[in-house]
């Protein structure tokens, strides 16, 4: 099994716990302040992790593009974190979970056409399984 695995199940199960203790942290604050908690939190905890292992030395690698591809992907995270922590604050994290997680289906459709990356018989049936099953528990 390749290693990459073991981290995106790893993945799978913070982000479970972290859609659940969220719900739980609404209860008297807006989503908005939630999420600036939130990340206030990830940077300092990403911060120190950086300094302790030594990877800020690597910032001297970064291209022009390298910078500016990673800074449209930190707007991308707080635009995507600040719709899902006012979704979890208005609605059922289980409902807003599983729109959520449809954008794997988006991810799948930018990794093909953006990165080249191959689509095989595998991944088309199980993005196939997956819309069946959001059309399966969306559709009333």
């Amino acid at each position: 099994m390749p290693g990459w695995i073991g981290y995106a199940l790893g993945s799978a199960l913070f982000a479970g716990v972290v859609a659940v203790s969220a719900k739980a942290g609404l209860a008297r604050v807006s989503g908005d302040l939630a999420l600036a908690v939130r990340t206030a939190v990830i940077f300092g905890l990403v911060a120190v992790h950086a300094a302790a292992f030594g990877y800020w030395r690597e910032a001297e690698r970064l291209t022009g593009r390298d910078w500016a591809l990673l800074l449209f992907s930190g707007a991308a995270t707080m635009a995507s974190w600040l719709c899902y922590y006012r979704a979890v604050k208005l609605g059922p994290v289980s409902g807003v979970a599983l729109i959520d997680k449809s954008s794997v289906l988006i991810t799948l459709l930018l990794a093909f056409t953006l990165l080249g990356e191959p689509l095989n018989w595998r991944i088309a049936l199980g993005a196939t399984l997956m819309i069946a099953g959001f059309l399966v528990l969306t559709l009333k």
